[in-house]
């Protein structure tokens, strides 16, 4: 999505220790993603002066219950299950980071209605898209098979693929890192 907006940048994964900051956490699951995108921007910004860094994270929602990345087939045909008729909330979070601390962040969701699933879509779905599919927290990627799970969509394209683009790029050109 940088790319495709023009923004030049580096990766750098952060080490943030994901599962102690959501066993620690007591808050929704809005906050929850936003905490995740801030300590990821903070982590990286710190070893590195001067520079802005962005931070992001997103977490599905379905039933109550909060869902990480699949770690196997197995997991992921198991949430697929769990989804199968089920209306699934995607928080997607982002934040801006200098100098080890928060300058900006933002929070954004979107709603997607999953249609009936039955096993043998499941089965074939994944041997499609496994293991692509493994580092995204819904099981799908909307640039692939994904968008065949959904009946219904509501919200940004860009929070379904996993960032509050547009009021990250207003942040960006607030602070001058983007032409106006």
């Amino acid at each position: 999505m940088l790319e495709g907006v023009g923004l030049s940048f580096e990766i750098e994964p952060a080490t943030l220790d994901e599962e102690s900051v959501k066993a620690g956490f007591d808050g929704d699951t809005s906050a929850l993603a936003a905490a995740l995108a801030k300590g990821k921007a903070v982590d990286v910004s710190s070893r590195h002066p001067h520079a802005w860094v962005i931070g992001s994270d997103s977490i599905v929602e379905c039933a109550g219950r909060r869902f990480d990345k699949p770690r196997s087939r197995d997991e992921a045909e198991e949430h697929l299950r769990l989804f199968s008729g089920c209306a699934l909330t995607l928080f997607s979070a982002a934040a801006l980071a200098r100098d080890g601390q928060i300058d900006w962040s933002g929070v954004d969701r979107a709603v997607l209605s999953v249609r009936p699933l039955s096993d043998q879509f499941i089965a074939e779905y994944l041997d499609d898209e496994w293991p692509a599919v493994s580092g995204c927290v819904g099981v799908f990627r909307m640039e692939g098979r994904g968008a065949t799970l959904f009946e219904a969509v509501e919200g940004s394209h860009f929070t379904v693929l996993g960032m509050p683009l547009l009021s990250l790029l207003a942040a960006l050109r607030e602070r001058g890192l983007m032409m106006a």
